[in-house]
């Protein structure tokens, strides 16, 4: 694609990023053809390449309006695209950029930066998201039954956290959401691995990823979240001995995407900019990790207790699109003897991405029946998932449990 960006932005580091990842671009359309809200909505403008096309003009000096502005906000960034993209074009990191200098030009309701100024500041902190799931929880009973969809469940009882004692030693990212909504999921994972020879620690002063504060158009807030992550992993990191660190495992896709793009992020950033390449290097997903144990034969479907019934597996676009592990869940599962039931159209979006089920509640409700539609199609007893974001999501409209593949994989070694 040829490009002739205007003087505001050419030569700025977003700019020349973007004029790279523009020039990829050969409009072959491909990208529409696995684009969520494309198959809903059918305008080419709601599509990748509609999108690109948007964010082009713009950097080549064509003023944005609230129609633009709108067609992005659409985009859920899952980043299928990516995965059928011939030319390998960047498109989340591109929809970022234009996102971002949209909205800056654009602006925003009053009403509508209030809220997401209060997603960015609630959600994003554990100590005060925590209470106020726990309130909602206390007064569900009472409030309207759309406001009452949106109140998670109670979290099911995490167990115990096995102390460090193994000579090989991991990280794991508590998070911002998924302490107070499903605190089993990490815990389970350092039960798992103990039994492995590996001890799990988490860092409590770590918190967000950041992606969160960073995909609601808040970059500069974002990449501060990411250096409070770094300071805290950082002396386990550098530690000697069984008390350094070998990975960082992420149990949330989301957030595990995310890390793994800290190099590139904090790429000028001269005091985290090695670091963040670093923290990047040793962030695996939980699967990778599994994975990497069954293949030395430490784990096995014959430490398992036969399957009961059924699962389907929900690929989280952060694991299948932004880290590029798509069917090694499955495959893991397979290995270690779950009964896995096909699940059509695995490549798109739940619905859920982020915040986008509360900033666009109507494309994320389509998207998360036809999901479920796919999901139970093979009647499985149980869904299977591997990001918190996900799990909430489908488990608030599914008929049958939702799960962290990690939970049951525990459950069954007993």
């Amino acid at each position: 694609m040829q490009t002739n960006l205007a003087s505001w932005i050419k030569n700025t580091p977003e700019g020349k990023d973007a004029d790279a990842i523009l020039r990829k671009c050969v409009h072959c359309g491909f990208c529409t053809a696995t684009c969520p809200t494309y198959q809903l909505l059918g305008d080419e403008l709601d599509g990748p390449r509609g999108r690109i096309y948007l964010v082009k003009q713009v950097l080549e000096g064509v003023e944005p309006t609230a129609k633009t502005q709108s067609h992005l906000d659409r985009c859920l960034t899952c980043r299928s695209c990516e995965t059928t993209c011939p030319s390998g074009v960047e498109y989340g990191r591109l929809i970022d950029i234009g996102k971002k200098m949209v909205d800056d030009k654009v602006g925003r309701s009053v009403f509508e930066g209030l809220k997401r100024g209060a997603m960015a500041a609630v959600l994003s902190r554990g100590a005060l998201f925590a209470p106020l799931v726990a309130l909602g929880r206390l007064v569900k009973p009472v409030l309207p039954s759309a406001l009452a969809a949106k109140v998670p469940a109670p979290a099911r009882d995490p167990g115990a956290w096995p102390a460090p004692r193994h000579a090989r030693r991991m990280i794991a990212l508590a998070g911002c959401v998924q302490p107070s909504l499903a605190p089993d999921t990490n815990a389970a994972a350092a039960r798992v691995l103990d039994r492995l020879g590996i001890s799990l620690v988490e860092a409590p002063s770590a918190g967000c990823c950041g992606a969160l504060r960073y995909h609601l158009d808040r970059q500069a807030d974002g990449l501060d979240d990411m250096r409070r992550v770094i300071d805290a992993w950082w002396p386990l990191v550098e530690a000697k001995g069984s008390a350094r660190a070998e990975a960082i495992v992420m149990t949330a896709s989301g957030c595990g995407a995310m890390v793994r793009e800290y190099g590139h992020l904090l790429a000028r950033d001269p005091i985290y900019a090695d670091k963040a390449r670093r923290i990047s290097e040793l962030a695996l997903d939980l699967v990778e990790v599994l994975w990497n144990e069954t293949e030395r034969g430490a784990l096995t479907a014959a430490s398992l207790r036969p399957a009961s019934g059924k699962v389907a597996f929900h690929a989280p676009c952060t694991l299948q699109h932004g880290q590029k592990l798509k069917g090694l869940p499955e495959r893991l599962l397979a290995r270690l003897g779950f009964e896995l039931t096909p699940v059509p159209d695995s490549h798109l979006c739940c619905g859920s991405a982020g915040t986008y089920s509360i900033l666009q509640p109507d494309l994320s409700n389509r998207l998360r029946v036809n999901k479920l539609e796919a999901l139970g199609s093979g009647e499985p007893a149980m869904i299977l998932t591997a990001n918190i974001g996900c799990q909430m999501h489908l488990d608030a409209a599914a008929d049958r449990p939702v799960r962290h593949w990690i939970t049951e994989l525990e459950a069954r070694l007993g």
